[in-house]
């Protein structure tokens, strides 16, 4: 398993950041944009529309007979996964590194930037039919889940590469870290079997997780593999398209996911380039090893003597008049904060009327 240097893959990155692409407020208008110089060097056509009419677009790129399907952005919401495609794309545009070649020769790679362009707009995780398209691999009701499976069926990839973000909740189990990338290879079916496919695709993870743990040492986590019956990646993997979930979250004071960024960036090379670079995915046993996922942080917490007085916040999002806007918001239910953490805690002495 040839894990790349986290050195060289620094160097690249800050070289081929797309710096155009900032914060977590992306839009169609802020990706179309960069298309034109990406023209040279991918076929770039339009898939089809979103519900409200905007276009959704692939990019290609590469020869191999391996072929990889990534995607981003099918909850609105979720950007850095896009962001981080973006310094992808950078890369293959304009870096002559022997790992991108390696990449390009091998493999036939296939980009879905941003999936839901109408929820990219509004800021918000559905469509703008309401439907969560990460929910809707059964019934496809929704314009752009038909899109996704008919690209999925007509390309047939080997593996896909389904990029989410993750709340700032999430820390890793045993540590006091935030999660700041997490993996999953989706269950088939509700035993949860290690078949093939899933072996196949837990391989992928531990070459990712691998380097991430040279880089980022115990800030990675393992999602719940419980089975979801409508889900994306459960369905695909039950379909035999191997899905490697990749969600981005929170990095210490990184509320903009630009450090979150570099490290998803990482993360989808070394994916890219171990599938590319490698004859067999059968070691998938370390995946186990990955810590889980655990709901143990707020963003902030003011902490009292009295310990039930101590009070939760968390950060909301929105759009307002056309503007990103993130806020505290104060969270009700939650009584016992003991084994709670704050990105941000904050201690009193007395109570504050």
């Amino acid at each position: 398993m040839d894990i790349l240097s986290p050195k060289i893959l620094n160097d690249i990155f800050k070289a081929q950041k797309e710096t155009a692409l900032f914060g977590k407020w992306i839009t169609l208008k802020d990706i179309e944009s960069l298309f034109q110089k990406h023209q040279n060097s991918f076929q770039i056509k339009q898939l089809g529309f979103s519900e409200q009419q905007k276009p959704i677009y692939t990019l290609q790129i590469g020869s191999g007979s391996k072929k990889i399907l990534l995607w981003s952005q099918m909850h609105g919401n979720e950007s850095t996964g896009t962001k981080a495609l973006f310094d992808v794309f950078n890369c293959f545009s304009n870096d002559d590194n022997t790992l991108f070649k390696t990449i390009l020769k091998e493999c036939t790679l296939l980009f879905i930037p941003m999936l839901n362009p109408d929820g990219a707009q509004a800021y918000t995780r559905v469509n703008a039919n309401k439907v969560d398209l990460n929910r809707d691999a059964v019934d496809k009701t929704a314009i752009e889940s038909k899109l996704l499976r008919k690209t999925l069926e007509e390309f047939n990839p080997q593996f896909c590469f389904n990029l989410h973000d993750q709340r700032t909740i999430f820390g890793v189990e045993g540590t006091k870290n935030p999660a700041t990338i997490s993996f999953l290879a989706p269950s088939e079916e509700v035993t949860r079997a290690l078949t093939k496919g899933r072996k196949e695709t837990m391989n992928v993870i531990v070459a990712m997780n691998r380097l991430l743990q040279k880089i980022i040492p115990n800030f990675v986590g393992r999602y719940t593999d419980e089975f979801y019956p409508t889900a994306t990646g459960d369905n695909f993997q039950k379909l035999g398209y191997n899905t490697i979930l990749i969600e981005s979250g929170h990095f210490t004071e990184d509320y903009t996911r630009e450090i979150t960024r570099e490290y998803t960036f990482y993360a989808i090379v070394q994916g890219l380039y171990h599938i590319a670079s490698s004859s067999d995915f059968k070691l998938f046993e370390p995946y186990f090893s990955i810590p889980n996922n655990v709901k143990v942080f707020y963003d902030v917490i003011h902490r009292y003597k009295d310990a039930k007085k101590d009070i939760a916040y968390q950060y909301q999002d929105n759009i307002v008049e056309g503007k990103f806007i993130s806020h505290l918001d104060k969270v009700i239910g939650e009584n016992d904060l003991n084994d709670k953490i704050g990105h941000i805690e904050i201690v009193f002495d007395k109570e504050i009327n």
